[in-house]
């Protein structure tokens, strides 16, 4: 097993949508080099991944619950065109982890979002679990705003999509970061009211993930064009995809857990909101 007293390392699961099911392919590889980490930070997707792992669960706890996700656990309104409420991203933070506080996680986490009220990015420490996922994954048109603290969250892709900076904030010396959507940015030619939002969506979450890889010392970018972030399909592929990404980088992310001390992240920018 890795780990090194002197130094911290933090990991960064970044947004996806059903795309992050390839999250689970890195954590495998993670779970073979005997890699421990001592933050993790979520957004989106990458919060149920996340809270999964801050959790404790193994690689195959994580896979046997995956399998038994469905659309429609996910977004339950059957309404076109209506956002969903996240009841069911809810439920399956209860179902498996329980209805428990972020603090009751064995690895601290944060689950990052976007309260609508201030505008600013809310990096969430404490609180309930399921709730903060919930808010972290609120995508505007496909899901209703969550209410938590006093705000309205909203998908926190919208203004850090990959995390990373999330731990060094924290403490942490260094920080790998997973990018599951690393081909989000693609135009459409349609005026129809949700493809135009959804393609400003993605404009928005490509410009600020540029913020992650500025700030990871190993990021993790799997191929997972073919896949498409609104399916389930193909979780076995995506998986693949995570592993041999993560096998690659590999040697980069070892050289990590054998260097020293090296805190160079002081400045929380003054858009975030900390809740701890």
């Amino acid at each position: 097993m890795f780990g090194n007293s002197k130094v911290k390392i933090g990991l960064a699961f970044g947004g996806g949508g059903a795309r992050g099911f390839t999250h689970l392919g890195v954590v495998k590889a993670f779970e073979e080099f005997g890699l421990k980490f001592d933050y993790v930070a979520g957004t989106s997707a990458g919060s149920i991944m996340g809270a999964f792992y801050a959790a404790g669960y193994s690689f195959q706890e994580m896979y046997e619950a995956a399998k038994k996700i469905r659309e429609k656990d996910i977004r339950t309104n059957i309404i076109p065109f209506s956002p969903s409420k996240t009841d069911g991203i809810g439920d399956i933070i209860k179902k498996n982890l329980g209805d428990i506080n972020i603090e009751d996680l064995k690895i601290p986490f944060s689950a990052v979002a976007v309260d609508i009220i201030s505008t600013k990015e809310v990096c969430i420490n404490k609180g309930n679990l399921a709730k903060a996922v919930q808010g972290s994954c609120a995508v505007p048109a496909i899901f209703q705003p969550v209410e938590f603290e006093g705000m309205l969250l909203c998908d926190g892709g919208l203004q850090n999509n990959i995390p990373t900076d999330i731990p060094l904030m924290m403490g942490c010396d260094y920080v790998v970061s997973v990018d599951v959507n690393k081909s989000r940015l693609y135009g459409t030619d349609s005026t129809k009211l949700f493809d135009v939002v959804m393609c400003s969506i993605r404009i928005l979450m490509q410009s600020n993930s540029v913020r992650g890889y500025i700030n990871a010392d190993v990021m993790i970018a799997p191929e997972t064009k073919r896949f498409k972030s609104t399916k389930t399909e193909g979780m076995d592929e995506m998986i693949e995809e995570g592993y041999k990404a993560a096998i690659d980088v590999m040697p980069q992310i070892i050289q990590l857990f054998k260097k020293k001390r090296h805190r160079k992240f002081k400045n929380i920018p003054t858009n975030i909101k900390i809740i701890r």
